[in-house]
């Protein structure tokens, strides 16, 4: 129902000020844009309500983890 930009750049590559701020306009948009488009109806139904949160969500989850992801250190099995 909604469209999400990427605005995940690959790990180190960018200040993760940088991309949180990004994050945080994006999922701005998407509320502004979900809210222009109820605004104008009487009834709206709760799967849509349920997207646009859940698209938030989404955008704002991906976010959180990517600017705590650490390198993958590999061991060998039963060390």
């Amino acid at each position: 129902m909604t469209e999400t930009d990427d605005v995940m750049t690959a790990a180190g590559t960018a200040d993760s000020r940088v991309i949180d701020e990004s994050v945080i306009d994006e999922a701005v948009r998407l509320i502004d844009r979900g809210l222009a488009d109820l605004l104008h109806r009487e009834l709206v139904s709760t799967d849509e309500i349920s997207d646009l949160l859940l698209d938030v969500r989404m955008l704002l989850t991906a976010a959180d983890l990517a600017s705590v992801a650490t390198p993958l250190v590999e061991e060998p099995v039963g060390a």
